[in-house]
């Protein structure tokens, strides 16, 4: 199709406003497709994983076009304090997949893993300089976000993909990396919420605000309570037997946290749209509440098993379910969105 087609020119104008979050989309994908290999549901799960990494490999492609040809739009995204978080979705995706992947397919887990690793550390040293370079109000604290959970959830799944690996791969390496990655996870979690609560207790606040990010509180808590349950399944080493039962208690006080969170969410999430009659339509955000229900699907079924709490298992089983209706929602709606934009010509929503 030629750049000066009408939809040549529709294509481009997506391309150059490309969310830098879309890799939630992966995110989501994979751990529903975990969360139903452990319910048993093998063929579903591996339809879901097979979707996933094509999406992953597609959105690897449009932002390689993104970077050819929108440089300057890629790092206004980057330092901006609101959407340079997303781009943590990318580290997230390949975790979430490599965590996946690691019993059949080990070594290109193992990429997976090294490239995120290499991604996470290298924006995490960056943020505090490109989120105050980007900013348009000071302080910056007045642009904080729920994305701004995705620096944790970043560590968080760098721990997970760690453990699950570290059991097809011999040494202390891994194990050490899992923990390492859980404990500044944590501190970033608690970073974090304090620059969140700063947010939503000095500035002012309406139903607009509360965009769908602010459920990546809950998903960075239930990845937490995931990486921890992966981690004390490690056998004994000398990081292990200091870590394990500090990080074990840590594991059930996320879950606890993040199923605390759950109806406050669902309560604003009515405040926004059914009280104050924001309306509802779909962007790249809304798979920021499909990940986040997936995780915690799969870190109760996950910390049940170990810890021998079946009513765990029990609701991990249940919302495994409404993760997917959730997914199928939002896809539907997502696939709806580029066919009205790319080849209807309508120019609503946000790429």
């Amino acid at each position: 199709m030629p750049p000066g087609s009408p939809f040549g020119r529709r294509l481009r104008a997506t391309l150059r406003g490309l969310s830098p979050g879309y890799f939630a989309a992966v995110m989501a994908t994979g751990i529903i497709s975990t969360g139903l290999q452990d319910d048993g549901r093998i063929v579903l799960s591996r339809v879901l994983l097979a979707l996933g990494v094509v999406a992953f490999v597609g959105l690897l492609v449009l932002n390689a076009w993104r970077v050819a040809f929108f440089r300057a739009e890629l790092v206004e995204d980057f330092t901006h304090p609101l959407r340079g978080f997303g781009f943590y979705t990318f580290v997230a995706a390949a975790d979430v997949l490599a965590a996946r992947i690691a019993d059949r397919r080990p070594s290109e887990a193992l990429w997976l893993l090294v490239v995120a690793a290499v991604c996470w550390l290298l924006r995490g040293y960056a943020v505090p300089w490109t989120t105050r370079l980007g900013a348009d109000e000071h302080p910056i604290v007045a642009a904080a976000n729920g994305s701004w959970f995705m620096w944790a959830v970043g560590g968080q799944s760098i721990a997970v993909a760690a453990a699950v690996l570290a059991h097809s791969h011999s040494g202390q390496a891994l194990p050490a990396v899992a923990v390492a990655a859980w404990c500044l996870g944590v501190f970033l979690y608690a970073v974090d919420g304090v620059f969140v609560a700063m947010r939503l207790l000095a500035y002012d606040f309406s139903a607009e605000d509360l965009t769908p990010p602010y459920w990546v509180a809950m998903g960075a808590a239930a990845i937490t309570a995931l990486a921890g349950a992966e981690i004390t399944l490690l056998p004994a080493g000398p990081v292990l037997d200091v870590a394990r039962e500090g990080v074990r208690a840590g594991s059930l006080f996320a879950w606890v946290l993040a199923t605390w969170l759950l109806p406050a969410l669902f309560a604003m999430g009515w405040w926004r749209h059914i009280t104050h009659r924001v309306p509802l339509h779909y962007d790249a955000n809304l798979w920021s509440i499909v990940f986040p229900l997936g995780m915690y699907a799969v870190a109760s079924t996950r910390l049940g098993a170990i810890d021998g709490l079946d009513v765990l298992t029990d609701v991990g089983r249940v919302w495994v379910w409404i993760a997917l209706a959730a997914w199928l929602l939002t896809t539907a709606a997502g696939t709806a969105h580029v066919v009205r934009r790319l080849l209807l010509a309508d120019p609503r929503g946000e790429a």
